[in-house]
């Protein structure tokens, strides 16, 4: 099977055939003028500087500097070119993720830690578009920059070219050892580092356990030894790169050595002339550089080969039920009474080893109080999301009024839907925000209702700018956010509340409070609930326990 992150890096090229031409052009020019300079300066000398032929140098002196500032003109356009498609690649790349994100079953989510996934939408990206910056295009620039130096010492006497020939591998393998030991050694700096900057969060995180139980010394301690760690280690990734180019510009002397020797008037092995023997030494000299080069571009498309499967696994989850947006908000709710919740067969686990429902069977009528009850990982929460269409039954359908809920668009369930949480979730922006969440079809006066509903009226409008004011997250209690997230879930007035766990942290007088909020949303909808204590005061029609993945109903 194809991968799509190759299609996505093709469908760039495709779109944009203009420069795609001119990146090839300019490639070409690059490798081409590199060649050229040391011919240039080969004919200068050998018609020009030579004792005995007095030349004018003006003309020659002119095109000498031109094709040197033609190569580095190309160089620039070369590396500019490079880096307009890899920011073009890393950018299609991440529309493509962020379009399979929101396509993506919450399950996945929870099965993967987010550090994960984040890392997959940054560091794999960047390192597939380095695959073009620092990969593919530039080892394909240096290789045929090898060739054709070989190619042109090769003109000027075939000994020479073999000599070049090699010492090609000698260079190579000689920096690929270095490359590695290097790598190899700043990887375990990062590691140290990362625990060095760690450390300190860690320690003023924990300050008062550390201060009573008197660990000051012992969290120095550790402290130092990090540091001391990353010290060697940095130590000798100073001591690879202090030795690695005198290695290489003794090398190179040694080789521009045997070629004026061996150029010689008393040995004149090689039979060529001066300017020959200049021209050598500068494609020689030049020769070092893109070798050096190769072993660092292998290894960022070895690293890029490693982002781009990984990637490729990503598009290839399992998305969502395809929704059905025909389904509108005013489809569903025409006959509230007729919004039963129906789980038939359903069956539900994370993963392989972990199943948390088996063969589930519910009905829930319209304006029943349902509490569900059983102990912490049983699957109270994840029945919840099923209602929601946030998780999908592995067998089984779970149908509102009828209607699979996983086909209901996700714009449309927040007119259905009003779930109050286990804790509030702040978003940036303003009083106005949190309890909106951007949607413009909830208007001022809907929001301030609900805010005066749940009896936080007061409180806003004592902020320094009422409901304009910038929220931060000390600025409400934890009984205040609970309220929020009442009002949040109120302010569409759905025909259906999901309440969970959301007193299990509040003081009695607190819980008090939000329990009459709650009988006072719970007229006239469908409330379901998670919490033994809330059960206990708030009226239930039935209780169902979870328990080894079945149900138990008890009818009042």
């Amino acid at each position: 099977m194809k991968s799509k992150v190759v299609k996505l890096i093709t469908d760039v090229f495709k779109k944009t055939k203009l420069l795609t031409f001119l990146l090839v052009i300019v490639i070409i020019g690059t490798i081409s003028l590199s060649l050229v300079t040391p011919q240039v300066l080969k004919y200068i000398i050998d018609d020009y500087l030579i004792v005995g032929k007095n030349k004018d140098l003006l003309i020659p002196a002119f095109i000498y500097f031109t094709s040197i500032a033609l190569v580095g003109v190309f160089n620039f356009a070369k590396e500019g070119f490079i880096t307009i498609f890899g920011q073009k690649i890393i950018r299609r790349i991440r529309e493509e993720m962020m379009n399979k994100l929101e396509k993506i079953p919450i399950e996945y989510l929870s099965l993967n830690d987010s550090g994960s996934i984040v890392s997959r939408f940054s560091n794999d990206v960047e390192v597939v578009g380095a695959l073009f910056t620092n990969g593919i295009i530039s080892m394909v620039v240096d290789v045929f920059k090898i060739i054709g130096i070989v190619f042109s010492i090769w003109m000027f006497s075939y000994k020479l070219g073999i000599l070049v020939i090699g010492i090609i591998p000698i260079i190579y393998f000689l920096t690929r050892t270095f490359q590695r030991k290097m790598l190899s050694a700043q990887k375990t700096y990062r590691i140290l580092t990362a625990k060095v900057n760690n450390h300190i969060p860690d320690s003023i995180n924990n300050i008062q356990m550390i201060k009573s139980f008197s660990k000051e010394e012992y969290m120095e301690a550790k402290y130092i030894d990090y540091l001391n760690e990353s010290y060697e280690v940095m130590d000798k990734i100073n001591f690879y790169d202090s030795i690695f180019s005198p290695i290489i510009l003794i090398i190179r002397s040694i080789v521009v050595a045997i070629v004026v020797i061996l150029s010689s008037d008393s040995l004149d092995i090689l039979g060529i002339s001066i300017g020959a023997v200049a021209a050598s030494i500068e494609l020689i000299t030049n020769i070092f550089s893109p070798i050096e080069k190769l072993g660092m571009e292998l290894q960022s498309i070895q690293q890029s080969i490693a982002a781009i499967y990984r990637i490729d696994e990503f598009l290839e989850e399992k998305e969502e039920t395809k929704k059905n947006f025909t389904l509108t908000c005013d489809t569903i709710l025409k006959d509230r009474s007729n919004i039963d919740i129906e789980f038939k067969n359903v069956y539900f686990s994370y993963g392989e080893s972990k199943e948390i429902l088996k063969n589930i069977s519910i009905s829930i009528k319209y304006k029943e109080n349902i509490t569900f009850a059983g102990r912490t990982g049983v699957g109270k929460s994840t029945i919840f999301k099923l209602i929601l269409g946030l998780l999908e039954p592995e067998k089984g359908t779970i149908t509102l009024g009828g209607i699979n809920v996983s086909e209901i668009p996700n714009n449309q369930k927040r007119k259905i839907f009003g779930y109050v949480e286990q804790s509030f979730s702040f978003i940036k922006g303003s009083v106005y925000d949190q309890i909106s969440l951007g949607d413009k079809d909830i208007n001022r006066n809907e929001i301030e209702s609900a805010i005066k509903f749940v009896g936080l009226h007061d409180y806003v409008i004592n902020l320094d700018r009422g409901y304009e004011t910038a929220v931060m997250p000390y600025l409400f209690s934890q009984g205040q956010c609970q309220l929020l997230s009442i009002a949040r879930a109120i302010v569409t007035n759905p025909p259906i509340m999901l309440l969970d766990e959301m007193t299990a942290n509040l003081d009695s007088e607190t819980e008090e409070k939000i329990i009459y909020v709650l009988k006072n949303a719970s007229n006239e909808r469908t409330v379901l609930c998670i919490s033994h204590r809330l059960s206990s005061k708030l009226t239930s029609d039935k209780i169902i326990t979870l328990k080894d993945s079945r149900i138990i109903v008890d009818e009042k």
